[in-house]
């Protein structure tokens, strides 16, 4: 064999080997996020999620990949999205934005193991058999919101005390809608409070409520907590604002937007939660064996700048029950 043809065979080898190495490599771990908010307004959870990952020993990019798929507050989305996710044949699905992404990501898989982010009273709505003992393929993180919306409307009558109507704007799409309809419904009487309804589910509806507060003459407003408002989280804070309406949100993130006040768990921390779930799962443990965790700690948040502009007198007893005043 000439000299030069032993040298073109041996580079030849040496370039094949790499690309044969890494072609022995087992394919990197998938993980499918299905969220009913949009990825503008979700940078904070996602990156919360990705730490829980971390916790857990697992690094996007390094030993996991994530394949996200996004609603942006369309419900109808969710099933076909999480159909695709399943196509992917993802380890673990995340079903991120509480009830609607659960639902879609139980009815597409029962095998795959599924973990919700987000979930207010996850027995009644179906989703598990028991918070302890959660059963099938399912589990993930509570978050109290139905049994929470009490304390809000309290909350805000103090701010607002007065004889006229307070609203409630839910979006009746939410499969937890008719749970936190009856919670607020049964506070409102307790509290002697005449509460109007507000439905929306859509942008255009959106502006239809708000614009039916100057007609019912409401002094002030409940927004539930759930995805779709999430999704148009600055759009409802400034509708608010708007209308020169007091409001009240279930996370802390509205307030920090601008909103009036909020009373709530964490939600950045429930998907670190979440993250550090996924984690275990990958390790081996079984959703049927991972109890519902749910929150200990509540936060209520107040923007004086916000009470400020709507001319309200924010009391000492609500300043030092607040865990945090934004000024």
């Amino acid at each position: 064999m000439r000299r030069r043809e032993f040298v073109t065979l041996i580079g030849a080898a040496a370039t094949a080997w790499p690309l044969a190495g890494r072609a022995q490599q087992p394919a990197m771990t998938v993980i499918g996020f299905l969220s009913s908010r949009s990825p503008a307004e979700s940078t904070a959870v996602v990156a919360a999620f990705r730490q829980g990952l971390r916790e857990s020993g697992f690094v996007e990019g390094q030993n996991l990949a994530i394949a996200f798929r996004w609603a942006e507050g369309r419900y109808d989305r969710l099933p076909a999205l999480a159909a695709d996710l399943v196509g992917l044949r993802v380890t673990v699905l995340l079903a991120a934005g509480g009830p609607p992404s659960a639902h879609a990501a139980k009815a597409v898989t029962s095998t795959i193991p599924i973990v919700f982010s987000a979930a207010s009273d996850p027995v009644r709505l179906g989703l598990v058999s028991s918070l302890s003992r959660p059963g099938g393929n399912i589990t993930g993180m509570g978050t109290f919101n139905s049994t929470l919306l009490a304390k809000r409307l309290e909350f805000l009558n103090e701010l607002v005390p007065s004889a006229a109507p307070i609203a409630y704007l839910v979006n009746p799409t939410n499969q937890s809608a008719d749970i936190d309809l009856k919670e607020v419904s049964t506070a409102a009487k307790v509290l002697g409070i005449e509460l109007q309804i507000l439905n929306a589910s859509t942008d255009q509806e959106l502006d239809e409520a708000f614009a039916a507060l100057a007609r019912l003459r409401a002094r002030g407003l409940v927004v539930s907590g759930e995805p779709f408002f999430d999704s148009r989280r600055e759009r409802i804070v400034a509708l608010a604002a708007r209308h020169a309406v007091a409001a009240s949100y279930g996370f802390r993130e509205y307030v920090v937007a601008g909103g009036l006040m909020s009373y709530g768990t964490s939600i950045t921390d429930s998907y670190r939660q979440a993250g550090i779930y996924v984690g275990r799962i990958l390790k081996g443990e079984k959703p049927a064996d991972l109890p519902v965790l749910q929150p200990t700690k509540f936060e209520l948040v107040i923007n004086l700048k916000t009470a400020k502009a709507l001319g309200l007198t924010v009391s000492d007893k609500l300043l030092v029950a607040a865990d945090e005043v934004i000024e």
